[in-house]
């Protein structure tokens, strides 16, 4: 049983209230409690040694990375953050002045976006360091993008650049919160989610939701040059479009929108987000699956990206 299989049987029948908007299933659980014309998004993200980040990593950066991909998952709501609490699981052996580093980072990112670190919890890991980060924030009911809306003749778009996110990129993104919202401000954005475990595997999380496939032209795919540069290492080397459909950790915004908003949208966003590239990578059709397109060949995709314990 891999990682989305057991979270299927796991909440299949979790207790719920009328608060409740949105429940398991999307990148933020969305609750209406009363404000006139505001959701509240809740979420809860987990940093693992030798998982997410290594014994050699900086600290700060360990810190900012933890509250950074929270952060990310409220983006693909188009929320604002709030509040976070922190959970700080520890070896028997840690070292104090690592852990002021972590939150030292941590706060640093905070700051930033003005989230409140407002408490938490510590307690021992015997299998190395473990940090969760749980997450409140708010949203404009009515512009929270779910997984599901994708609709047949959507454009597919993707900010920044994909692939060979471990080189680096992994531990110094910028959650695109600003960019979100401006979207949702400003078009009828049908379906977002954060690219957090890769191209293809997200992308399947919105086909799966919306009871749809897409096609992706092969060219327009964004590749980083750390994918770029990986790709020319050796002959076992993953080729570079495969590493940005597959490789994960590149905490960028991929959503749907429609094709009559295409140049609106992006001559827009390069306007507002100059240093961000945004790219349209395909269209949602009817059917089911990725299909890759080139100049020579259409085929199903049949890769995946990262999945816990598959």
């Amino acid at each position: 049983m891999n990682e989305f299989q057991l979270i299927k049987r796991l909440t299949q029948s979790l207790a719920t209230n009328p608060a409740v908007v949105v429940g398991p299933g999307d990148d933020c659980a969305v609750l209406d409690l009363g404000v006139p014309g505001q959701r509240f998004l809740l979420k809860t993200d987990a940093v693992v040694e030798g998982i997410h980040f290594t014994r050699e990593t900086p600290p700060e950066k360990i810190g900012r990375k933890a509250l950074a991909r929270g952060l990310s998952d409220l983006a693909a709501m188009a929320g604002t953050p709030i509040a976070a609490l922190v959970t700080l699981a520890l070896p028997k052996d840690f070292d104090p002045d690592q852990v002021a580093a972590i939150y030292a980072g941590m706060n640093a990112l905070a700051r930033e976006f003005s989230v409140a670190i407002v408490g938490g919890e510590t307690t021992t890991n015997p299998g190395g360091l473990l940090i969760s980060i749980a997450l409140l924030g708010s949203a404009t009911a009515g512009r929270i993008p779910l997984r599901s809306g994708a609709r047949v003749g959507d454009g597919i778009f993707v900010s920044g650049t994909l692939g060979g996110s471990m080189a680096g990129h992994h531990l110094d993104f910028t959650p695109r919160l600003a960019e979100a919202r401006w979207l949702v401000e400003h078009f009828a954005i049908h379906a977002m989610i954060d690219v957090s475990d890769g191209l293809a595997g997200d992308l399947r999380h919105l086909l799966h939701a919306a009871s749809v496939g897409a096609v992706l032209l092969k060219t327009s795919i964004p590749v980083s040059q750390a994918a770029k540069a990986a790709a020319r290492v050796g002959t076992n080397a993953k080729p570079a479009v495969l590493a940005a459909l597959t490789d994960g950790e590149d905490f960028e915004l991929l959503f749907t929108a429609a094709p009559g908003d295409a140049v609106a949208l992006l001559d827009g966003w390069k306007q507002q987000f100059p240093d961000t590239k945004l790219t349209c990578i395909g269209k949602i059709v009817a059917g089911e699956g990725i299909r890759l397109n080139d100049r020579y060949s259409s085929q199903l995709f049949h890769g995946d990206g990262y999945v816990h314990f598959a």
